[in-house]
């Protein structure tokens, strides 16, 4: 009797193998590493939003309307509650979005305000600010490239045959991607290289 079990255990493990149930279950769980990245790095750029905000106003005060744009995108970014199910919620997953392209926009035109102000570009902790939301965004695209790639071999997964199958029985559906218009949007902002300083320092 154990040994009918056994073998059927085994022939159930091989079906669930051949039909694509070990590729959903490692895909799932590399959107999920993928994703959890992605949220560090966003969350990494919305703590340097403050401190620049703040060495902004100390020589722009009266660019108050762009200062309280990038307050309230900053915001709205933090107002949105994010966990591991965001992914399987298209809506949610799109306010996530137009969240973070809001404050792309937002750090975009700031940025290109301080065009205007020499002494705030050669200020130190601007140009550390500067520094580390340039490496921040660079991070952003190389997290958000890695998720983009692990949803699509998961969606492909779930949508042929015969996984699709295998899908439909253990419940596994399509997950949200960032969208091409998205995309256009974080591959040109923010721009923060305000050019070569003095003595070739960038």
């Amino acid at each position: 009797m154990r040994k009918l079990a056994g073998l059927l255990l085994g022939l159930m493990l091989l079906t669930l193998g051949g039909c694509g149930y070990n590729t959903l279950q490692v895909t799932d769980e590399q959107i999920t590493a993928a994703w959890s990245e992605v949220v560090n790095q966003y969350q990494r750029r919305a703590d340097l939003v403050p401190n620049l905000v703040n060495v902004v106003k100390g020589y722009a005060e009266h660019e108050r309307a762009i200062l309280t744009q990038v307050a309230e995108a900053r915001a709205k970014v933090g107002s949105i509650q994010v966990t591991p199910e965001l992914v399987n919620d298209e809506q949610a997953f799109a306010r996530f979005q137009q969240a973070q392209g809001q404050l792309s926009s937002a750090l975009s035109r700031l940025l290109a305000v301080a065009e205007n102000y020499p002494q705030l570009k050669a200020d130190g902790v601007f140009r550390d600010l500067q520094a580390q939301l340039e490496g921040t965004e660079n991070r952003i695209t190389v997290a958000r490239k890695r998720y983009i790639e692990s949803v699509q071999a998961y969606n492909v997964t779930v949508r042929s045959f015969p996984s699709n199958l295998t899908a439909k029985v253990f419940g596994y559906q399509t997950k949200p991607n960032f969208s091409v218009e998205n995309e256009k949007e974080i591959s040109t902002a923010p721009k923060v290289d305000f050019g070569a300083q003095p003595g070739g320092a960038q």
